[in-house]
């Protein structure tokens, strides 16, 4: 891909203005005023997305710190920072993770449509559609129960072996999505290479009755094949026999040698191209116990959603593309408020998993300090993602984001319609009280007229004082089903996309997760005996050898 015309977004012309608002207005600006001020403030900062099949999703990023002049300067920093050409070359297949010489094509396997869609002049529709294939086929024999084990009876469980997006893609989803699963198969994950979790998983499961999927692409990842050859052993304690492993064992992967190593039947291998990269690899094979778990169709449904929410960022203007809106909204917080982290969370329980995948997708996408020209930034990239479930949240860390002295941008995300309306819906209705209450708290606060009103004494009155004017957007959606999750894992991948854009850098590569990897396995040959080490640095040195006494 060729070099980026420009190097630092802090020296486009409109970042310049975005400083001078900030300074002049934006750091002082009342949201709660802007709302006294405007009466068209929701509907001018608040967007529906229609996914596919007519359902909607409501963004409000109306309680935001912005006006129509902030707004206005934001969308054309995106402009200048060339997201619209950077977007083009992405959703063409180019080679935009450039230090890897790969492009970045997960939207190809959600192309429901089955237009073509070319990496290095090749049309990849086709091979995607295979694989897709390949799932539903095996995914509807395991499920009938006309997959058995090597004893003949039907599969009750899934575990899934595998680290990183291998892992927590189909974890959050299946947890999301439970309510769609076949509940007599139950799904497991192992990634830790810590000893308990396998263990602690194989001591749930039968290894009459379980399917093992290990997803590795080069099926050479050091935790997940560790953790595959512990659940192999553990199988032919049993079992006995190697012939019945390929009977328990799939592999996502692409090595085809060393599944059938392993002992695999390469027939029950399910690809993937290198132009999908981890944290985006749940729409591909690495979805598999996802589709076993909510049914192929269902799988589909997902896909759709996804696919759905990538044509609203390829077709709709950036004044109105949510995605893009939101990723200039996290550049405000993070380049002109100084705001070093960002809080989702979502008020429905299925959902607890969808921070934890949050934080892969965007700190490993956009922890980058070095441009797409090669220059060290000269701004704050990547935002410190995190959360938890409210209403749980509410009574730990949300003081923090209430009083505390950092600006912590939040969404809030909540389903309409719950799956459990159990006590007459009263949970659900409770539920969104908490979700519409935040919101309106974390922007109005309490003043302290309002806290000398209530009779607080004096000594208490500044403890009781919230500021407000904190930003959060709402989103709101009909229901989470599979189509509605789809498309909002494609929001934020597009909003992480966007922020990455205008800082410039290349938001698909991930080295720095090498480097750990690499001392590790020199530092693992020297715990297999027992000889104290002597070249490190004294504090790891003294680490190794009394860990080597203890253990």
């Amino acid at each position: 891909m060729a070099s980026a015309t420009f190097s630092q977004a802090s020296d486009l012309p409109a970042w310049k203005t975005l400083q001078n608002l900030y300074d002049t207005e934006g750091k002082s600006l009342s949201v709660k005023e802007q709302f006294s001020k405007d009466p068209e403030r929701f509907s001018k900062f608040s967007h529906t997305f229609t996914n596919f099949d007519g359902s909607k999703i409501l963004f409000d990023f109306s309680k935001n710190i912005i006006n129509d002049e902030i707004l206005a300067s934001l969308i054309k920093l995106a402009k200048e920072a060339n997201v619209e050409g950077l977007r083009e070359a992405f959703f063409k297949g180019d080679k935009i993770n450039f230090t890897e010489d790969r492009a970045v094509y997960h939207i190809a396997l959600r192309n429901q449509a089955g237009k073509p869609m070319l990496v290095d002049g090749k049309d990849v529709t086709p091979e995607v559609n295979s694989v897709l294939a390949h799932i539903k086929e095996f995914t509807e024999q395991v499920r009938s129960g006309e997959w058995k084990g090597y004893t003949g009876k039907a599969i009750t469980d899934i575990v899934n072996i595998g680290i990183g997006g291998s892992d927590l893609g189909p974890v959050m989803v299946t947890e999301a999505l439970k309510s769609y699963s076949k509940r007599d198969l139950d799904v497991h994950f192992v990634s830790n290479i810590d000893g308990t979790h396998i263990a602690e998983i194989l001591r749930k499961v039968n290894p009459e009755t379980t399917l093992f999927l290990i997803a590795s692409k080069t099926f050479t990842t050091a935790e997940t094949t560790t953790n595959a050859n512990s659940a192999k052993k553990w199988f032919l304690e049993t079992a006995k026999d190697k012939t019945h492993i390929a009977r328990h064992f799939v592999a996502l992967s692409t090595n085809a040698e060393e599944v059938s190593k392993f002992g695999i039947d390469t027939a029950n291998m399910f690809g993937f191209e290198n132009w999908v990269g981890g944290r985006y690899s749940v729409w591909s094979s690495i979805g598999l116990s996802v589709a076993l778990y909510i049914g192929y169709d269902n799988f589909v449904q997902f896909l759709k959603g996804a696919e759905a929410l990538d044509k609203h960022f390829t077709e709709t203007p950036l004044e109105q593309n949510i995605p893009v809106l939101g990723g200039l909204l996290s550049v405000w917080y993070n380049n002109f408020f100084g705001a070093q982290t960002h809080l989702v969370a979502p008020f429905d329980q299925y959902l607890h998993r969808f921070p934890a995948y949050l934080q892969q997708l965007s700190m490993e996408s956009n922890g980058k300090s070095v441009t797409r020209s090669n220059e060290f930034v000269k701004y704050s990239t990547g935002s410190i993602l995190f959360g938890e479930p409210a209403t749980n949240s509410q009574h730990s860390f949300f003081q923090l984001v209430h009083q505390g002295t950092k600006l912590i941008p939040t969404d809030f995300i909540l389903a309409a319609k719950s799956h459990n309306p159990i006590e007459n819906n009263l949970h659900q209705r409770m539920l969104a009280s908490n979700f519409f209450a935040q919101a309106e708290a974390l922007m109005v606060g309490k003043p302290q007229e309002v806290v000398k009103a209530e009779g607080a004494p004096d000594s208490l009155v500044p403890h009781k004082i919230f500021l407000g004017n904190r930003p959060t957007t709402s989103i709101l959606a009909q229901e989470i089903t599979p189509a509605a999750l789809g498309a909002l894992i494609a929001y934020y991948e597009h909003l992480t996309f966007t922020e990455g854009a205008v800082w410039n850098i290349n938001s698909f590569d991930q080295w720095g997760v090498e480097l750990g990897k690499v001392l590790a396995k020199a530092i693992g040959k020297e715990l297999d005996n027992n000889e104290p080490v002597t070249d490190h640095d004294a504090s790891t040195n003294a680490l190794i050898n009394q860990f080597k006494k203890w253990a």
